[in-house]
């Protein structure tokens, strides 16, 4: 089963990211962890994420995933914000604005309640560039109960 915040970003997105967010040192160390994690998302968040509040990890019975739960809050926080879908907007409608990336990460840092800095926001954020925020909010949608997952 894949896991959310699973992906890959190519040689080319890292380009393009580290040539977008030069002058921005914490999206610079984001973008470094993914070109070390040779552009995995997941394996970034996670040093990232331990980095700034410790290991991820399952917890209880139900093997619960901390990365999962990091993200069905985050989905609950972006997925109807106007302003979130108005700046990715803004940064798909011109890809080559550095301001506008740059933009799009420090609104994600201010709008949710999760412990993230800049470089966990700037790994988030090429995520759902590379995903789709659409697919995301899809895609973390709690099944209802009863419900067969798709």
């Amino acid at each position: 089963m894949t896991q959310p915040l699973d992906g890959q970003l190519s040689s080319a997105e890292l380009q393009q990211a580290r040539s977008l967010l030069q002058g921005y040192p914490e999206a610079e160390a984001a973008v470094e962890t993914l070109a070390q994690q040779d552009g995995d998302i997941g394996k970034s968040f996670d040093l990232l994420w331990a980095e700034e509040v410790g290991q991820l990890g399952t917890f209880g019975t139900e093997g619960r995933s901390l990365r999962g739960t990091v993200l069905k809050v985050l989905r609950e926080e972006i997925c109807g914000d106007e302003g979130f879908r108005a700046k990715l907007a803004e940064y798909v409608g011109n890809p080559a604005s550095a301001t506008a990336l740059a933009s799009l990460i420090t609104y994600l840092v201010g709008l949710t309640t999760l412990p993230i800095n800049p470089a966990i926001a700037t790994v988030i954020v090429l995520y759902l560039l590379k995903l789709g925020l659409g697919i995301f909010c899809d895609y973390t949608e709690p099944v209802a109960e009863g419900e067969a997952p798709q």
